[in-house]
């Protein structure tokens, strides 16, 4: 499957999938089915699921009612400027190895940190089929502009990197320096759409949601909404104003995500201080303990830059 470049294979099913590409999962949904009695067509898509992603077990838990209505859960700790606002992945929550890892780094530090679940994510309100990239920023710009004070340095993480880049967009005068993990940027559109044969296209336009089939358990769940949404947020069709420190981060052997999308970034990144740090052996969870020590000193080297200026 190509997607980015002449050699990308992206496989964006979430970090979780290590074994199936996406263009072998969108064959898998749309493979010709099976007819049972009196020729009736077996769905390619079960009923809509109302799931959330994850579970939160999260000490000091907070919640965060958006204008929106939505409550959004989050843990902070407060300390030094510029803090640090940890955002994370697709079907992800802010449990995982990387928010907390970082989270007892700052605390050590004695510098702010602020880590978060999307709406439909976690611990906070709402049905992760009813979420879209345009929520999720929403959420994301609500969390900083009301919980934090001053600019930020903003720490992506997969998808978290795209919503980043959207902050960028929303409210530059808050963000003091991006450092983005396996950014994915547009994957709903160049990852999802672009590898959807026409009768899974068709499919999801008219039942508006289809369940790509998972070995860990529940299918993932992909909406015609989140597509649609999605074009509306794209941001690798032009060049992107970084005036900030930025550190991009991508694992050379990251299966979901491939280091082409990330010198494509890199690429369309406009900015006096920006940096692409591939590390040898890293896969998309970015979590191993070379990995973790590499993203804590992008941050250091980050907030060593902002310091200087």
């Amino acid at each position: 499957m190509r997607v980015f470049g002449s050699a990308a294979v992206w496989r964006f099913c979430i970090w979780l999938s290590t074994t199936q590409t996406l263009g072998r999962v969108a064959a898998n949904m749309t493979q010709a089915q099976p007819l049972a009695p009196q020729g009736r067509e077996i769905p390619l898509s079960g009923p809509i699921v109302q799931i959330k992603s994850g579970s939160n077990l999260g000490v000091r838990m907070k919640f965060l009612t958006t204008d929106s209505g939505r409550r959004i859960a989050y843990a902070q700790s407060k300390g030094i400027g510029p803090g640090v606002v940890f955002l994370g992945g697709f079907m992800s929550d802010m449990t995982g190895t990387k928010a907390l890892h970082l989270e007892a780094w700052c605390k050590a530090e004695g510098r702010g940190f602020l880590r978060f679940d999307y709406s439909g994510h976690g611990a906070s309100s709402e049905a992760f089929t009813d979420g879209c990239i345009g929520d999720w920023a929403e959420d994301a710009q609500s969390a900083i502009c009301e919980l934090t004070e001053g600019a930020q340095i903003l720490v992506g993480s997969s998808m978290g990197g795209w919503i980043s880049l959207l902050m960028v967009k929303r409210i530059p005068e808050r963000i003091a320096g991006l450092v983005t993990i396996a950014a994915a940027p547009d994957f709903t559109e160049d990852g999802f759409w672009a590898n959807f044969n026409a009768d899974t296209r068709k499919f999801l336009t008219q039942e508006g949601l289809v369940n790509i089939p998972s070995d860990y358990g529940d299918p993932y769940p992909i909406t015609k909404r989140l597509i649609e949404d999605g074009r509306l947020h794209l941001v690798l069709r032009s060049p992107l104003n970084l005036p900030f420190p930025t550190r991009f981060l991508q694992g050379d052997e990251d299966e979901e995500v491939p280091v082409e999308l990330a010198q494509r970034l890199f690429a369309l990144a406009a900015g006096d201080d920006i940096q692409l740090r591939l590390l040898k052996g890293g896969d998309h969870r970015f979590s191993s303990p070379r990995a973790l020590a590499l993203t804590q000193e992008a941050i250091t080297d980050v907030i060593g830059a902002i310091k200087a200026e």
